[in-house]
């Protein structure tokens, strides 16, 4: 056999380990929504076990869209991150971000949805200006169909609650 054909070859991954029993309790490890496998879950897992950015999903509970700001450097990070790209410090701070923006460009979702929204389409997405920030976010865009949707329309940022008790942002079209 060739060394090409044998780089080739199927990678074989052990299955994982049973979770550890510990005093008579499993050790439960966080799941994704019981209607998506995890790797196809499109929204993210939460809790301070899971994630270092958990304050942004607090936050997010409260009303409040946010994400880090490097201290020694000054930039503001999208997504929030647990250390600085620039600058490698972990030394970051939460800040708000506005409430408002403008769509910069959008698309409508007929077809091929993510797993557990495909009953929703059609729904629309975009790319939306903050007001005031140095921001370009994705989301989706509810409040009007995706017809009437417009680039340079306005919308406000919302936080909606998952079905699972997770919670998640999108914009909502204003009038």
């Amino acid at each position: 056999m060739s060394a090409s054909a044998k780089s080739r070859r199927p990678l074989v991954v052990p299955a994982p380990a049973a979770p550890k029993e510990e005093h008579g309790r499993k050790e439960e490890k966080p799941r994704a929504s019981p209607e998506r496998p995890f790797l196809l879950d499109f929204f993210p897992l939460e809790g301070p076990d899971a994630t270092r950015i958990s304050r942004f999903y607090d936050r997010l509970r409260e009303g409040r869209l946010s994400t880090t700001r490097c201290r020694k450097d000054g930039a503001l990070l999208w997504p929030p991150r647990t250390a600085c790209p620039r600058c490698h410090t972990e030394e970051l701070e939460w800040v708000d971000l506005p409430e408002s923006g403008r769509i910069y460009a959008f698309s409508a979702v007929l077809g091929g949805a993510p797993l557990g929204m495909e009953s929703e389409a059609p729904f629309a997405v975009g790319l939306v200006d903050l007001d005031g920030a140095p921001l370009r976010l994705f989301g989706r865009i509810v409040g009007r169909p995706w017809q009437e949707l417009a680039v340079g329309a306005r919308v406000r940022v919302e936080s909606f609650d998952l079905a699972d008790g997770r919670v998640f942002y999108r914009f909502r079209a204003e009038d």
